[in-house]
């Protein structure tokens, strides 16, 4: 049975230190304390099976809404729910439940591939958490790269395994944080098949964060943040278009990507 998540009413703000008088804005107390807000009474509902993207500038606060959706950081005002088999919880509740993949990878250094994979499941004491390790590693395509560590693999195949450590304990939810932003356009493309394959065959919600048309366009569901304000985007608006730093249209052959 399919699980939710949903944020009512949520606003999100941070006080920041100002050390300019100029640059301040009306609210700095006297002691140059700012207080900013990245969004008020701001309300979404994200399901299991069903696939996101939030789009927007920088310092929109994308990032802190998908803190917030994952239940990592608590929301200024407003309430977060985890919605179960017709049972409410608080989204404290959903930690074991995710998944949780960055754009700078946070691979273990000392740890091969493999064993980056297996944590996790080793944490929670799975005794099979090598077999599923390796499982996982031959659905991202690493099988040779088993007992590699970070420094040796390269920033796609990084990716590949932060993308199976997130997924191999079979979660309900991925959250991914630019999880292309640091490769090229071809590496990008290959992550972003792997990672909405391997979803959607496990049927795990994915809500990601990007700046890329190419990556948004991917999603069942589109949303933008710019101002504050959280706006659902058509589908068909979004182009598509690769980023500028590609000069040659890249054709992925689907047929080496792993079915998960």
């Amino acid at each position: 049975m399919s699980c939710s998540i949903e944020l009512k009413n949520v606003s999100q703000s941070f006080q920041s230190n100002c050390s300019d008088s100029n640059s301040c804005e009306s609210n700095t107390s006297k002691n140059n304390v700012s207080t900013i807000t990245l969004f008020e009474n701001l309300n979404l509902s994200i399901s299991q099976g069903q696939s996101y993207a939030i789009t927007g500038p920088s310092g929109a606060g994308k990032s802190s809404l998908l803190m917030l959706l994952s239940g990592l950081e608590k929301p200024s005002s407003g309430q977060g729910c985890f919605n179960n088999d017709n049972h409410t919880s608080a989204l404290d509740n959903l930690r074991s439940e995710i998944g949780f993949i960055f754009q700078q990878f946070h691979l273990l250094p000392e740890l091969t591939a493999l064993h980056n994979i297996a944590l996790p499941l080793k944490l929670r004491g799975d005794k099979q958490a090598i077999k599923k390790a390796k499982h996982w590693l031959a659905k991202v395509g690493l099988s040779k790269r088993a007992n590699h560590k970070p420094s040796q693999l390269s920033g796609g195949e990084q990716q590949r395994v932060a993308i199976a450590r997130a997924l191999v304990f079979s979660p309900k939810f991925i959250f991914a944080d630019e999880p292309t932003g640091n490769l090229d356009q071809h590496n990008a493309n290959e992550i972003a098949d792997i990672l909405f394959a391997c979803c959607q065959e496990n049927n795990a919600g994915l809500v990601i964060v990007t700046h890329s048309n190419v990556l948004a366009s991917k999603a069942q569901n589109i949303y933008s943040l710019a101002n504050g304000e959280l706006t659902k985007t058509n589908a068909s608006l979004i182009t598509p278009i690769f980023e500028e730093q590609q000069v040659e249209k890249v054709v992925i052959n689907t047929a080496q990507v792993a079915p998960c």
